[in-house]
């Protein structure tokens, strides 16, 4: 478990992360539409790449969506959904048929509890916001994943939510907003890692809300809320969360401005072992970007 050091911006508790997605998993598949829009992202871009799959992990899996997508993609396959929430397999569990050959499994992604080589496709669909070591996270990743097996991934990038943060930040100094990592600090994780060619690429979706309270409804009911280590114990004064308000929606209009999305996707082969410090040294501006 990677340290849970308050003092340190943009930690995430994880206890929280984990007590938010168990409350969430009623209604997560209702407000959803970024998880799913991201998934479809990624099986697109996987379409024309050729691997051998009998065995796959949905790291982050939540209530299962891309499990069950999988498992009909790869018939002959096996898959593991894991996630941290217990509430969210629970929810997975029930949505797949008798026969499925989907299992599930609760636990931290920073410590996959799965063989060394053992797993032919990891899938990692926004998951790498809620974690707080990637080079953790790559490294057990590149363990349980077969020598050319393929690794496949989307996340939220920096450009992501600025709108929120700004808003935040008219009202206080506190921490609201995950810090979201820069792709070519992503590339550079996944190359120290071991895994091999890493190819990244960016889309933006502007998401728009009718009032800001519907906005923070999808956040709670979606398990995106604060769990940041560092923000405010103390429930947010309702005075500062008006406040907030007020700024998004235009000092009392009701619209909500458009919300933009940084939309990150990647994938790399498994490399095998992890490179000794000072072996190699790749530039992250030389990672390829796939053309659109």
């Amino acid at each position: 478990m990677v340290n849970e050091d308050r003092e340190k911006p943009g930690v995430l508790r994880m206890a929280d992360v984990r007590r938010r997605f168990d409350r969430a998993a009623a209604t997560f598949d209702d407000a959803s539409f970024v998880h799913r829009h991201a998934a479809d992202g990624l099986l697109q871009r996987m379409s024309p790449m050729l691997v051998k799959v009998e065995r796959i992990l949905d790291a982050g899996a939540a209530t299962g969506d891309a499990s069950r997508r999988l498992a009909k993609l790869y018939r002959q396959s096996r898959v593991v959904s894991l996630d941290c929430s217990g509430n969210m397999l629970r929810a997975s569990r029930k949505k797949r048929t008798r026969f499925s050959r989907i299992s599930e499994i609760q636990a931290d992604a920073a410590a996959l509890p799965l063989r060394r080589g053992s797993i032919d496709l990891a899938f990692a669909n926004m998951l790498l916001p809620w974690l707080n070591d990637l080079d953790v996270f790559f490294d057990s990743v590149n363990r349980a994943l077969r020598k050319d097996g393929l690794f496949v991934f989307s996340t939220l990038g920096p450009d992501s939510l600025r709108e929120i943060r700004a808003a935040w930040a008219t009202v206080d100094r506190g921490e609201h907003v995950n810090a979201f990592i820069d792709m070519h600090d992503i590339g550079d994780t996944l190359v120290r890692s071991g895994l091999r060619e890493p190819v990244l690429d960016v889309d933006y979706l502007t998401v728009t809300y009718r009032t800001v309270d519907d906005l923070f409804a999808d956040l709670t009911r979606s398990g995106s809320r604060n769990c940041l280590a560092g923000r405010q114990r103390a429930l947010t004064g309702r005075g500062r969360f008006e406040a907030v308000k007020q700024v998004l929606s235009g000092n009392g209009g009701e619209a909500v401005p458009p919300l933009r999305l940084e939309l990150v996707f990647g994938h790399a082969w498994g490399g095998g072992p992890r490179p000794t410090p000072g072996e190699f040294r790749l530039d992250p501006s030389r990672i390829g970007r796939r053309r659109r």
